[in-house]
Order: C-alpha cells, then sequence, then structure tokens
C-alpha cells in the first residue's frame, strides 16, 4: 500500500491542475481563505466533514482526497508537449546522442542492462532482475495502443517529418517506421523492466535520476563507484532503436516523490525539427500532464496514472517492487538483417516479406545472445557472493506467447567462465592446471599512476587471472575476458603467440572490485579503468577523461597489463617441452616464424637495441600477427629504431612486407612507423600486424624475418 502525500503540498498542486485559487476554493466550501491557507501551510488539515466537499470541488473522490496517492483527474488532460523552434532559427536533424550506437537490440541489451546493474538496489543483496518483453500488435490490438498514445495529435509531426525525409537521416528512418505501422499493419514494442533498482526518482526538473533520463541529455547520475556508465549516453540506445522515435517510461520509485513511488509514467519523442502549420518545432516533444507551475503552462511533467493508462499503454508492472519500465515503440533492429533470412529458413519466422529487421524471433534470439556473452559474470555466484543480475527474454504477439520466457542461463552461454568465476568465489583454485575441469589463479598488477600529470606510481593493484579448459559452448577459444566491478565484460582479447598443440583454454581477469572489495588500491583501480572506457565500454585504452586526469601515457599502465596477462596465460598453459624430444622436434618444424633475428649490422655496437623474442601467428584475414620483445641496453640515449617483416627465402633477396598495424606495448613509442623508446627501461614491447595485401604468395606457406635497423630503416 502506498503512502499518500501530505495533505497540504498535495491540496495546492490539485488546485494548480484544476485552475483554482485558494480564495475560489474558499467561497466554494463556504470558509475564509486563511483557512485554505493553513492547510496548504501543513499548519492543520481540514475536518473529516469537509473533506467531501474538497472532493467535490476538486471533481474527484472522497477515496482519492484521503488516499491522496493520485492526482485528481479534472483540470488538464494528458496530452503531447513540443518544443518550440529555437528563436535564433537553429535547426537539429534529430538527437545527436542517438548516432553513438547502432539500431542494434544487442548494443541495446547491453546498454540497458548496464543501467541496471548500475541501479540495483544493494542494500538487500538481491540482485536486479530485467526482462526484456518483444510484443508484436496487429489489428484492434494497434489500433487501441495507437488511441491511447493519442495518435492523432502526433500525425501532423509525423507528416511533416515524412515530408522532408528525403534531407534528413532520422527522417528516413522514422518515415519507413511509420509506413510499415500503417502500411502492413503492425507495430512491435520492446518492453525492458527492472525490479530492484532504484527506478527515476527526483524532481520533473531539478538535478536527479528522472530529470537525467527523461529531461537531459551527456548526463551520468550514478549510485556507485563501480558503476558501468560515465558518459550519460547509454539512455540514447532506447530512442535509437525505436523507429518512431518513441519511448514510453513507467518507474516506481525506491524513495517517494511528492508522497508516491508507484506508475509515475512519461513518454519522450525524437524528431528532427519541423514545420507544422507554419510553426517550427526544435525536435523532442513530452507525453504528460501539463504542468501550471512553469512559465509555459503547455510544458508537460510526468504524472501519476492509474492502472487503466498504465495497462492501454504497455506499461503494467509486475508488483510494486521499485524499478522502470522503457517501452521502445516501433523497435527495429538493422544490425539483425544478415541473419534475418536464414533464421527464417525454417518456416516458423516473421519476416517472410524479407524484413529482417523487424522478425520478433530474430530479435528474440539476439538477446538472449548478447545477455548471455556480455553479463554471465553478473549471473554468477558462488560461495559467499550472490549474482549481481538475473535476465530473461519472453515475445508475445497480440498477447499471444510467440516464444516462451527464456530466462539467461550462464552456465549454459559460457560454462567455462561461470565454471572459473564460480570456482574463485568458492575458493576452490589450482595453481597449475593438471586436471580438466580445474581452475587456475594467478595475481597480475597494475601499477597505477599519479593522477595530474605527474610521474610515479599510485600503488599496485593486483587483479586475479583465472584460467580453465575451453568447452564448445564458450564460442572464439583462447580469450580473456576482463571485467571490473559491475561484472559486465568489458573487454575480450585473443592470447597471441600460442605454440601449436596447447589446449585450448578460456580466462577471466577480473580486476578493480571484481577481484574483491578488500584488495588494495581496488576503488582507485575501478575509478581509472571506468576513465579508460570509450562510451560503448568494449574496451581499456587511450580516452581523453584519461589524458585529462592522469596522463597522455597513462594508458601504457593498461597496456602492460595485458603483457602480465598474455605472460601469465602462457605460463599456465604452455606444458614445457624436453629438448631434443620427438614432440618438440615436430613443432618446431611446424613452426613458420624465426624466434629471435638477427640485428641489422649497420646498427651494431653496444648501444643498440636487441631484438630478443618474437612470437607470431596468422590472423583471421591472413596476416601476419606480430609481438616482438626487444632488451634495451643501459645508455644516456638510444637510437630510433625501425621494425621491418620480411619473408625469409632460400635464395635471392628477401621481399619486405607492409605494416597494416604497428603499435607500442610497453617501454616505447611508435611514430611514423619507428620505435622511441623510453628512457631507463630495460625492455621494449610492441606489436604489429601486415598487410595481407603486400604478400607475394599465401601466408601460410612463408615464413618470417623480423629486423631492427636505425633511423627510418631504409
Amino acid at each position: 500500500m502506498e503512502v499518500g502525500e501530505e495533505f497540504g503540498p498535495w491540496l495546492s498542486r490539485q488546485l494548480k491542475i484544476a485552475g483554482k485559487t485558494q480564495a475560489e476554493l474558499a467561497d466554494e466550501l463556504g470558509l475564509t481563505r486563511a483557512a485554505v491557507s493553513a492547510w496548504i501551510t501543513k499548519r492543520s488539515v481540514p475536518r473529516p466533514t469537509v473533506m467531501g466537499e474538497i472532493a467535490k470541488a476538486l471533481g474527484t473522490d472522497l477515496g482519492t482526497v484521503h488516499t491522496r496517492t493520485t492526482d485528481t483527474q479534472a483540470g488538464l488532460p494528458v496530452t503531447w508537449y513540443h518544443r518550440p523552434g529555437y528563436q535564433d532559427g537553429g535547426r537539429d536533424g534529430g538527437n545527436a546522442a542517438a548516432f553513438a550506437f547502432d539500431a542494434d537490440v544487442q548494443v541495446l541489451a547491453r546498454e540497458t542492462c548496464q543501467n541496471s546493474l548500475d541501479e540495483r538496489l544493494v542494500e538487500n543483496g538481491r540482485p536486479v532482475r530485467v526482462r526484456y518483453t518483444i510484443h508484436e500488435l496487429t489489428g484492434e490490438k494497434l489500433e487501441a495502443f495507437r488511441a491511447a498514445l493519442l495518435w492523432d495529435e502526433l500525425q501532423p509531426h509525423y507528416s511533416a517529418v515524412s515530408e522532408s525525409s528525403a534531407d534528413q537521416k532520422v527522417g528516413r528512418v522514422v518515415d519507413a517506421g511509420v509506413r510499415d505501422m500503417f502500411e502492413k499493419r503492425r507495430l512491435i514494442l520492446l518492453r525492458i523492466d527492472d525490479y530492484n533498482a532504484s527506478g527515476l526518482t527526483g524532481d520533473d526538473y531539478d538535478d536527479g535520476k528522472f530529470a537525467a533520463v527523461v529531461r537531459r541529455q551527456l548526463e551520468s547520475l550514478k549510485s556507485g563507484r563501480g558503476a558501468g556508465g560515465s558518459y550519460g549516453l547509454g539512455k540514447a540506445t532506447l530512442w535509437a532503436t525505436s523507429a518512431l522515435g518513441m519511448v514510453l517510461i513507467n518507474s516506481t520509485l525506491s524513495v517517494p516523490h511528492e508522497g508516491r513511488t508507484e506508475r509515475r509514467v512519461i513518454g519522450r519523442l525524437e524528431l528532427p525539427w519541423r514545420s507544422v502549420d507554419g510553426i517550427p518545432y526544435a525536435g523532442p516533444a513530452w507525453l504528460g500532464r501539463p504542468d501550471p507551475e512553469t512559465h509555459n503552462a503547455e510544458v508537460v511533467r510526468s504524472w501519476w496514472a492509474d492502472e487503466e493508462t498504465v495497462e492501454r499503454l504497455h506499461l503494467t508492472r509486475d508488483n510494486d517492487e521499485p524499478g522502470t519500465s522503457f517501452l521502445i515503440v516501433g523497435a527495429h533492429d538493422v544490425a539483425s538483417l544478415e541473419q534475418g533470412a536464414t533464421d527464417s529458413d525454417d518456416g516458423e519466422g516473421d519476416a517472410g516479406d524479407g524484413d529482417g529487421i523487424r522478425d520478433i524471433r530474430v530479435m528474440h534470439r539476439r538477446l538472449v545472445e548478447a545477455l548471455g556473452r556480455d553479463f554471465w559474470a553478473a549471473m554468477t555466484g558462488g560461495g559467499s557472493r550472490l549474482p549481481l543480475l538475473e535476465t530473461s527474454v519472453r515475445t508475445y504477439r497480440n498477447g499471444e506467447i510467440v516464444v516462451e520466457e527464456e530466462t539467461v542461463d550462464p552456465t549454459d552461454t559460457q560454462p567455462s567462465r561461470s565454471r572459473a568465476l564460480r570456482a574463485f568465489y568458492e575458493g576452490a583454485t589450482v595453481d597449475r592446471l593438471t586436471e580438466a575441469g580445474q581452475v587456475a589463479l594467478r595475481a597480475v598488477p597494475l601499477r597505477l599512476p599519479l593522477a595530474g600529470g605527474r610521474s610515479g606510481t599510485l600503488g599496485t593493484h593486483q587483479g586475479v587471472l583465472l584460467v580453465t579448459e575451453a568447452e564448445d559452448k564458450d564460442g572464439v577459444p583462447n580469450q580473456v575476458h576482463s571485467l571490473r566491478g559491475n561484472r559486465m565484460t568489458i573487454k575480450k582479447s585473443t592470447v597471441h603467440g600460442l605454440p601449436l598443440g596447447v589446449t585450448q583454454f578460456q580466462a577471466v581477469l577480473l580486476v578493480g572490485h571484481a577481484a574483491g572489495e578488500s584488495v588494495p588500491f581496488a576503488g582507485e583501480a575501478e575509478e581509472f579503468l571506468r576513465a579508460a572506457e570509450p562510451p560503448e565500454h568494449d574496451r581499456w585504452g587511450q580516452t581523453e577523461e584519461l589524458t585529462l586526469r592522469w596522463s597522455h601515457s597513462a594508458h601504457n599502465r593498461i597496456s602492460r597489463l595485458t603483457t602480465e596477462v598474455n605472460a601469465a596465460v602462457k605460463e599456465l598453459v604452455v606444458r614445457p617441452k624436453r629438448p631434443g624430444s620427438e614432440e618438440s622436434y615436430k613443432l618446431r618444424k611446424k613452426l613458420t616464424v624465426q624466434h629471435k633475428a638477427a640485428v641489422s649490422k649497420r646498427s651494431s655496437g653496444p648501444t643498440v637495441p636487441e631484438l630478443v623474442e618474437l612470437d607470431a601467428e596468422i590472423g583471421e584475414s591472413r596476416e601476419w600477427r606480430i609481438t616482438a620483445e626487444v632488451k634495451l641496453p643501459r645508455a644516456d640515449e638510444l637510437p630510433a629504431m625501425t621494425p621491418v617483416v620480411l619473408l625469409d627465402v632460400r635464395s635471392g633477396g628477401r621481399p619486405r612486407l607492409d605494416w597494416a598495424e604497428l603499435v607500442a606495448v610497453e617501454g616505447c613509442e611508435v611514430e611514423g612507423g619507428v620505435l622511441h623508446f623510453e628512457q631507463g627501461a630495460r625492455r621494449a614491447v610492441f606489436r604489429g600486424a601486415t598487410d595481407p595485401t603486400s604478400h607475394p604468395v599465401r601466408t601460410e606457406l612463408t615464413r618470417l624475418a623480423l629486423e631492427l635497423r636505425a633511423g627510418s630503416g631504409e
């Protein structure tokens, strides 16, 4: 049962909604204005016998006045408010934030589930539960939903956008979405519900989570230091996934606002600039109740809806547990086009007309895939560590089940990695892998830099590396999944330079709070790595925030962590071979890369860097992928060196291959293909990939030689 709002503030708002003054209410009740003023200022409350008269004056029932858990239905009705055009004549062709992400339900799953994780209520120790519901509407169900949306109010605006769609990217998407709805008489709704989350708390306009999501761009108000998001862009995926640019919201609050928590409803529409009946409109629009407290009484705010309204808007929640429901109206999945045709060949697909972007079965499968791939760790528990997240996907057509609700199980989607994480939580790891199913643990250091561009190290954070044998369901083998506090997979990387015959494995790197709340410098590592993530939160590297807060070379600390991780993985999975053994001899014959290369004679001498280790493998595009280590002598000044990759042939000149990529990993920098070594460093590591178009013969038939040449290498 909701706790009603205090009588004074509630009555004050109802008078504004009804357009009444305190004096007018006093006259209707036969009382003095001072008596009404005392109610408003909370100095007194009306007698029970007066409550009925107040209800009559406000055009509502006595129960509403007593409970005060909703606004009266008298006065200003729910409507769409469209932001007026800019007075200086400026125009926006759409919300630029939406272009930071593709119209892809897998990207949507990653961003929305991350946001729900960030807003999880941690006090009760329970996971946040996130459910995705795909619902296709046709016929009468579609007509009823359009009526609930007040489509007649929106039609002129969509028509104006369609008329100018040839000149606007957003306009073309919206025009296609409207035509699909009317010509094919269908509309796909995609709803994301989370439970045990904070909900959109705060005022409609002032600082708070509600305003950050509904009113503002590029603002991120997260609940904890370990939050995944930091740019305030993730919410834009909601509107990017809507072909109509429309999202409806129903939030149950963890902290009461205006004395209430349930059914706080609002809608937001993202359209480009348009002119309707000669009046220019800037772009966004909101569905809500006009707010008489604003300078422009047409501006709308959220309203406390009744159960019938949220049902008609397809926003009904399961219970009164805090959280938010986002309804994407006109959902489409452009990234599924490549898969839609094949997935419908079984005769059960919904894209019989070839329209894969609105195939609800493909959407369902792709959502399940993304959740299992990106959030397996957040859904894994063990020992005293409980899962942070539960997710599921279900699909309907006109209220009838098309695909049963499917709960995502990390032991099914990522069996090896979830086994590794569970073993860590249960303290069941080993030092070295000797049997199938074991999980080996290694500590890997992340040396955190000092902030503000100062040289030196703040401290060393010990990350946790877990390695176990791979299974077929894991996907690409020999990968490291890296994650921090919210346990979303941030970085996926392949360990290169492995010898032939190594047992396939999967590895997990836990850093920051994921390594343990009590691990030294866990909070500092969390903050540092969060700053090293781009808006997609899919890697760690150089970012503007990292440069501004730490230094332009701070990302090298992450590169060194990667080097430490790869070395630890190899130490765990590569079995030492006895010199001269038959197995060792066979492997050496198959290797096509020299593991040590001679230094160019022109650069010989006691102060010349020396190439001491070389690992290589053939990549997916048939390129050579090379990782090389250079031993640096003690010298006041080291010469710049150019790595040159050559084909090792039996006779004649060795053909030189071009670099497609050449990057520094540790102890050096790359400028124009030339290595510049850090002063005082004792070793340097660089990584490169050849350009396959420069290979004169098939890559599989070649052997390589790598040389370091002084200067430009010519």
